[in-house]
């Protein structure tokens, strides 16, 4: 009966220490707050859909509450997805980034840092049509004066910001000698990494190259950024690879 009880004992202490260490682990996770910009709705002109997505979904799986943003400004243009081609119509960023939303989405103007842990901005051509003009100027853009004040506010505050796809180079403008990854350099999987890369470290910024399914984390600058889209990889490869950079960014946050 002793040698039972005892057994029972440490059953039950183990088992409470188990209890504790969740407890511990989900209260920190759960207290993350995370805003996500969002630039549209649709590949070529706004968000990349799939990655928006994904980055939402490893937020949830992490415990993270979210809020979504985006400026509310007119798209450089509009791109008929089917065609492959623009379309002579205006949309508001807005209100196209509201359908990704579930319309649950605000002006980026009313995002305070203040409110929350950290900040991710998915990729898309949107990021370099709406939020900058990177894809008309590379390296000599500019940067949207909302995108640019909430980013230098969160770097100004120490918290975490995460970037995929094109996005990083929205850093690599702002923020002078930092790394950033856009994926694999001279390989054909990651087409036009290469020539960003190139623009990247002609702004005095290091990019570092890293697969699909990695991130970089600039600990510096609490910059963590992975390639998603810039690689023509499965999708399951894409998805995973932004799961490493949300759970960097949520561990940083």
């Amino acid at each position: 009966m002793l040698t039972l009880l005892q057994h029972c004992g440490r059953n039950l202490l183990t088992f409470r220490t188990i209890q504790t260490v969740n407890k511990s682990y989900y209260t920190t996770q759960m207290g993350k707050r995370v805003a996500v910009v969002l630039a549209g709705c649709g590949v070529y002109d706004g968000s990349e859909i799939h990655e928006a997505s994904a980055v939402l979904v490893h937020l949830s799986r992490g415990g993270a509450s979210v809020n979504m943003f985006a400026p509310n400004i007119d798209q450089m243009h509009v791109v008929d997805h089917l065609k492959g081609e623009p379309s002579q119509e205006k949309r508001n960023v807005l209100v196209e980034s509201a359908r990704l939303a579930r319309g649950n989405i605000q002006d980026l103007s009313k995002l305070s840092v203040t409110d929350h842990d950290a900040i991710i901005f998915p990729g898309g051509f949107g990021a370099a049509k709406n939020l900058c003009t990177w894809a008309v100027q590379g390296k000599d853009c500019s940067v949207n004066a909302e995108v640019k004040a909430v980013l230098q506010a969160f770097h100004g505050e120490g918290k975490p910001i995460g970037l995929c796809c094109i996005s990083p180079v929205l850093a690599a403008k702002v923020f002078p000698g930092c790394e950033v990854t856009v994926g694999l350099e001279k390989d054909d999987k990651y087409p036009d990494t290469t020539d960003t890369a190139a623009a990247i470290n002609q702004l005095g910024c290091k990019h570092v190259s890293k697969c699909v399914s990695e991130s970089h984390v600039d600990d510096k600058n609490k910059l963590v950024t992975t390639c998603a889209f810039m690689c023509n990889a499965p999708i399951h490869e894409i998805f995973d690879g932004i799961g490493v950079m949300v759970k960097d960014v949520l561990k940083l946050a």
